[in-house]
Order: C-alpha cells, then structure tokens, then sequence
C-alpha cells in the first residue's frame, strides 16, 4: 500500500501515544534540523507520560511521491525561522515553534485531533473560519485513515456535542446548562474530571483536565462509533464511560442489510441470504460495506426462470430498518404483493392493518428478543433459490428426523410425562427443599405471578413480580430484561447468592433458564426496599431510628459475611437503599447480586468494567482501578448518611442546584456542630444521641479517599455493637473538591426544630481527631483520663 493513493495514510505513519513501553528514544523531547526523527526512533515528552514515532504497518509507505513531492505538511508559510523545532509536551501536544524561546505555536497536534481528545486539548467550532475541530474514528482497527464516526461541537447552537455516522447525528448530550451538559448526569458530582466550556466571539470549545495529574486518561471516538472515556490502570486501558451504551444504537452501524445483535460476542452479521461484502474489512471491526447478495434477485426476469419468481423469507424478532414507505393495503396478502410487484422492493411488513415496504438499501437493523414490546417480523425479498434450498433442507431434515421418532415415540412420551410430573411435584414441594435450588419451569412461574401481573419493581436488569407457589408461599420472581448484560448476571447471581445462607442476605429459592427467558425465584418480602421507606415522599410512615440502627446493624452483618465467611470473598458492587429488602420484622436482607464479583483469597482485588450506582461509587472504581471490598465499605458508608438524614445524599434543587449532605456533614461533625442538626426532622430528635454519633463517624470513616483507610465491614459491625469505638474522621477531600471546584454545590442547612433542643442538650461531641479510628472502649477511656 502507497502513501501517495491516499493522503491520510501519511498520518498515519506517526502515531502518539502513551509511553507504556521501551522505545528506542532520541533521549529528548525535541526533534530539530541537527536531530531528526526517523527509523524506529521515538522522542519522549519530559515526565514520560507520551511518546511519538513511527508506525510500521504492513505493507510499502512512503512519505513522498514519485516526485519526491510531500503529500502532507503543516502549510506553514516560506519565510518561517530556520530554527523551528517539534517538541512534545508532557501533556501529549506535539507544538511546532519558531525556536526554543518562541511562547506562540507555529502549528500544534491539539489543533488538529483525530480519534483520540488528550486533557486541555479542545473540541470547537471556530466562528471565524466556520472550522469544526471534531474526533474522527479510525476506519477500522487495523487502518487509521478516516472513519466513518465523528464527535463535534454542535455549530451555531455550540451548546451541546453530537456523534454522527457521515451525516447522521444519532447521539447528542444535551445542551450545556453552565456546569454539565444536561444528558450527560454522570458529569454532576465528578471529582475527577474538570469540565470547561467557553463560548466567545471568536470560538466555541470544551475541554477537561484532571484534578489527580498522575491519572492517566483519554477519550476516543472508537471505530464502533462510541465515544469511549478510558484510564490507564495495570497495563490496560480501562473502560469508565462511553455512549451509546452499545454499538447497536449507533446508527447503521452493521451497514446495509446487516443485523445488529448486542447479545452476541460480535455484534454484526449478514442478513439471510448476504454475506460481507469485504471479509477483510469485517474482520477488521468496519462494518460499514455492510452485506452483498449471494444471489441475485430475479425480478426483471421471472419469466425467463421458469416460472421462479422472487420470494420472501421472515426475519423474525427485529427492531424493523428505517426509511420504510406505507402502503394503504387491505391484507397481508396485498401488502407481499405490493413489494413483490416492485423490482426496487426489498422487504415488506404487515401488522394490524399497517402495510410498511422498503426501498433498497436496509440500514439499521436490530436483532432482539421475542418479548421485546419491539419485536416485529420482517420479509426479506430473496431470489426464489435461496428460499427453495432452505424449504428443501428443512423438508429433508424433518423427513429424516420423523422416520427415527417414529420408533420412539411412545418412549419419548412417557419420559416428558414423567418429567413434567417430578417439575410439578418440586414446585408444589419448594418451600420443603432445604439447601438447594429449584429449576422452575417458565409456565409454572407464569401461573405463580398471574402472568407477571403484580410488579414489585424494577431496575437495569429487569423487573421483579409477586407470586404464589400452589403451597401459598409467596414468592418474588425477577424477569431478567436487559439480555446482553442479563445473561452473565443470571449466571453470577445463581453461583453466588444460590450457594451461601445468612439471615441478612436474601434467600434465592429458584431459578427458571428456557432459552432467552431468564428468571430469579426469592423469598417474598413483605416490608419491600429500605428505599421506600426511608426518603420523603415515599411512605407515611416515618421509619424510626431504632429500626434503622437495626437495618444499619443487619445489613453490615450480611455484607461482613460476604467479605470475610465466604470461602471466596465476594463483593457485591451495588450497595443502595434499593437493595436492601425488609422482611415482615423489618430484619434487612442484602439483595441483587448482579454485579457481584468473586475474589479468590489469594488475590486482592478484581478489575470490573461494570459500574455500580452513581452517588455510591468508591474514588477508586471511577477512576478505574481495580476495586476491593472497600468498594462496598464505601457505598455502605455512602447510605449510612442516608440513614440519618432520610433523604437522598444528593438532590437536585428548583435553581438547577446539587444539595450534597456528606459534604456537609462530615465538615459539620469536623467542626464540632451539633449532631441532632444532622438527623432527619420528621423523628422530631427521637432518637439515641452517641448511636446518631457513631453511625456518623462510622459513615465518615467509611468514605474515606484511601481505602486503606476505611475500616473493613466486620469492624463495622465491631463499632455498631459497641465492641469498637471510633473516633472523629477527617474529612475526605473528595468532599473538599466537591465544595471547592463545583459551584452548583451546596449544602443543608441546619435544623433549628425545637422538639430536638432537648436530645441536642445531652449530646457531647469532641473536636479533636486521634491518629486511631477504632479502638477498644477501655482504650477510649485511658486516652479521656489522660
């Protein structure tokens, strides 16, 4: 491949990188006329974090043409300085400049980006030259010319950034609203990333910058048209962000009469009767060529076929293409005739009256599964061959297949009865089994919720429904719906939670596996989540304090026994009042085990690309390293502030603002404030002062930056039963950031109730901070003597 036929590819014989490996280096970070870059030579920026070279692609590249004329420059003008160098700056800006001394860029890489955005290097719109400066995907994995997906800066508008594929914007942030860009949430409450927008007379950018500089992070426009924030953690690059959520809701992304599949492990295939029109761009991720025919269709010439027109295979289960034209039919019948009458049809739906047929090209197709609510059949025009053969070999396949039943028949008979016997007997008999699970068939399961009628809830992976075992034992069955991420958390949740038993995890009685349909069978809890119990608005009822000193109590129980009983500790990676059930006494059970990881005890932490729930995350698991069980200590801490306020950390205010009670709390406990004005004012200051206190200092301790520093659940438990005692916290600097950096932060302002002046009266606090969090009582004691 020549250098010369395509312009682009001089770019990319120079790759910029993160220095991750031994180069062969000029030893500096400058390239000059008295020492060039070339071979296999590199230059580094000054702290190591960047480096730039050559690529050596397969294949003959060349810098000049026949002519030894470039084919790319920087178009600097002819009376530049003889003294211009390159030097790469620690950030990763390759800065081109008139001498050592010049403070002005002659030309700079941030100014012209390609697939990946580096810290401080902007995405703009220019409103002189009316440029954009936009992220361009690589075409394939394999080749760094040009893409098909791109990220801008809206033009004119300049308020929000959108991903096309060519000419089609099929993403789209949502407008800035001063702080974060308002669809984006997960850019509210970030201590990591420092977000800038600017909007003047001369250009529209955004930019970030990291708060921790020895983070190392980018974002990249990726060849599968998702734009992916990642962090360098052991060697890899780690995933933390990226939308849309999956390839299938880029736009086209399969090309034409491709399928999209976000279940399988390659998301792309050929529609029946297709196949790639470039295996080697296939297998290279670019998808864009989409599929061929393997046949030709015969419209034109059926009468010269004998008689074998076109016909139309059902594609079943599928989100139907776009760009379809409706046609005023009365039966289905009309509406195959319509497209079969048209050379130029391709494909044709029918459904309740409505006759949709497609013109050419089909793009945007999507598999998905039957009780999608948007599943549709679609038929697909085929040469009558491609049809007939499958007719035929299922015809052969069926005759083949009932000649070797038929000596078996009743044998077979006899054994499905038999089996639906013993089904029916373990679902009659399941509250008796005792240490196992039950396999519960889809249609037992279907009567026991009344067709899933009674729906409890729901969340990311599905809905959950009340129901009644023929015994009169009430059940909650989970219906798994999210199918892409549902499937391994099936798996996960049936190994983990099925095998261990404690009083405050809840109890998984079954399960159902037929096909797609993935079902979770639990104990019924009649109380529901702590959740609806414990924010404003959810229940009259108030939830007292001595029932959630209990919950608190119970719930660090379950979580210590998951960290430190199990023969693997496991941790559960979503801890939220949400998860947390409540049985008829109020006695909590950890619950949702779908992004629990197991952690053999000869390893200590375990790298997940899956996120818990935003507000709960540790510090550490956003910026992407591997996460510990102190990732649950932290989300539990996280809730335990929940317990004492009884409301959200976080909530929105009517002026667009974020009211962030830890923040507030942990420096109110810090400066000695009186812990009664922390406490939730509908329990009117009912409450047992030194517990408010030590679920506040636990809460604190719990939420520490360093993990190390954070106590381990079974301490917690220590502290909650008065065998540990623990001391004042400092304050996390997350926490400090969040109120120095953010200015849509602000706090709770202290109750001034009047029925808690009297607990207020008798509560005893300390300013001072010991080097110890936890010690014993005794131990407390001696230090007040001295």
């Amino acid at each position: 491949m020549d250098a010369r036929r395509n312009p682009w590819l001089m770019l990319s014989l120079l790759f910029l990188g993160f220095s991750v490996n031994t180069h062969l280096s000029l030893g500096a970070d400058t390239i000059s006329a008295n020492h060039p870059l070339s071979g296999n030579q590199t230059i580094v920026s000054a702290g190591g974090d960047f480096v730039m070279g050559f690529f050596k692609p397969d294949g003959n590249l060349v810098l000049f043409n026949e002519s030894q004329i470039p084919v790319w420059s920087t178009n600097l003008s002819s009376n530049t300085s003889s003294a211009v160098e390159a030097v790469l700056l620690d950030e990763g800006n390759l800065v081109l400049r008139g001498g050592s001394n010049s403070s002005k860029p002659l030309w700079q890489s941030f100014d012209h980006p390609t697939d990946t955005w580096l810290p401080r290097a902007k995405i703009g719109y220019n409103n002189i030259t009316k440029e954009n400066q936009r992220l361009t995907s690589w075409r394939s994995e394999n080749d760094p010319a040009p893409g098909l997906f791109s990220l801008e800066l809206q033009a004119n508008t300049s308020s929000y950034l959108i991903l096309w594929n060519r000419s089609i914007k099929y993403y789209d942030t949502g407008r800035w609203n001063g702080k974060i860009f308002s669809d984006v949430p997960e850019m509210r409450l970030n201590y990591i990333y420092d977000f800038h927008y600017v909007n003047n007379i001369n250009e529209s950018y955004f930019n970030y910058s990291l708060y921790d500089s020895s983070i190392i992070s980018r974002f990249v426009m990726d060849v599968s048209g998702q734009i992916k924030q990642q962090t360098w953690v052991i060697s890899n690059w780690n995933l933390f962000w990226s939308q849309p959520k999956t390839p299938c809701e880029v736009y086209a992304i399969c090309g034409a009469f491709g399928i999209c599949n976000g279940r399988s492990e390659s998301s792309c295939s050929c529609l029946k009767g297709f196949d790639h029109k470039s295996q080697y761009e296939w297998n290279s991720k670019d998808y864009s060529g989409g599929c061929v025919r393997k046949t030709p269709l015969q419209c034109e010439n059926s009468s010269l076929t004998n008689g074998r027109q076109d016909k139309f295979f059902p594609t079943t289960n599928v989100a139907l293409p776009e760009r379809q034209q409706s046609v005023l039919v009365g039966t289905a019948a009309e509406c195959e005739s319509s497209c079969l009458n048209n050379c130029f049809c391709t494909a044709y739906a029918y459904e309740t009256n409505n006759c949709s047929i497609w013109i050419g090209d089909l793009l945007n197709l999507k598999q998905l599964t039957a009780d999608d609510h948007n599943a549709r059949t679609l038929h697909l025009r085929l040469a009558a061959s491609e049809v007939s053969t499958h007719e035929n070999n299922e015809g052969t396949i069926v005759g083949a297949v009932v000649g070797s039943v038929a000596g078996v028949v009743v044998l077979v008979g006899l054994l499905v009865f038999v089996i639906l016997r013993r089904r029916k007997r373990a679902v009659g008999i399941a509250k008796s089994i005792e240490g196992s699970l039950v396999a519960f068939g889809y249609k037992d399961l279907q009567n026991a919720t009344k067709n899933f009628s009674e729906k409890l809830g729901g969340g990311g992976f599905g809905s959950v429904f009340k129901g009644t075992l023929p015994d009169s034992t009430l059940i909650a069955v989970k219906k798994l719906e999210s199918i892409s991420q549902g499937e391994k958390q099936f798996r996960t949740e049936v190994s983990t939670i099925g095998t261990i038993q404690h009083v405050n995890l809840v109890r998984l009685r079954g399960f159902c596996s037929e096909g797609t349909r993935k079902l979770l069978v639990y104990d019924f809890m009649p109380n529901g989540s702590l959740e609806s119990h414990l924010f404003h608005g959810k229940n009259p009822e108030v939830l007292d304090w001595k029932t959630r000193y209990h919950v608190a109590l119970g719930t660090a129980r379950g979580l210590a026994y998951l960290h430190e009983k199990c023969r693997e500790c496991i941790i559960h990676c979503d801890i939220k009042p949400e998860n947390i059930l409540l049985d008829a006494e109020f006695c909590p059970k950890v619950a949702d085990f779908g992004l629990a990881k197991l952690v053999g005890r000869e390893f200590s932490r375990v790298l997940t690309t899956m996120r818990g729930t935003r507000g709960y995350l540790a510090p550490e698991w956003i910026s992407g390293v591997a996460i510990t069980a102190k990732a649950d200590v932290y989300s539990y801490g996280m809730m335990l502030f929940e317990f004492v306020s009884g409301r959200r950390n976080a909530e929105p205010s009517p002026d667009g603002k974020t009211k962030f009670f830890p923040s507030w709390a942990a420096s109110h406990m810090t400066d000695g404030g009186d812990i009664f004005s922390l406490l939730d004012p509908r329990l009117e200051g009912n409450a047992d002062v030194e517990e408010v206190t030590r679920v506040c200092r636990v809460a604190s301790w719990c939420i520490q930056d360093d993990e190390t520093s954070r106590p381990t659940m079974g301490q917690v438990v220590q502290i909650l039963e008065g065998v540990l005692d623990v001391n004042l916290a400092p304050t996390p600097r997350s926490l400090l950031v969040l109120v120095d950096n953010q200015e849509d932060i602000i706090f709770f302002t202290e109750s001034s109730s009047s029925q808690n002046s009297q607990a207020r009266s008798n509560t005893s606090t300390s300013s001072s901070q010991s080097k110890t969090a936890m010690s014993s009582p005794s131990s407390k004691s001696e230090e007040q003597a001295e």
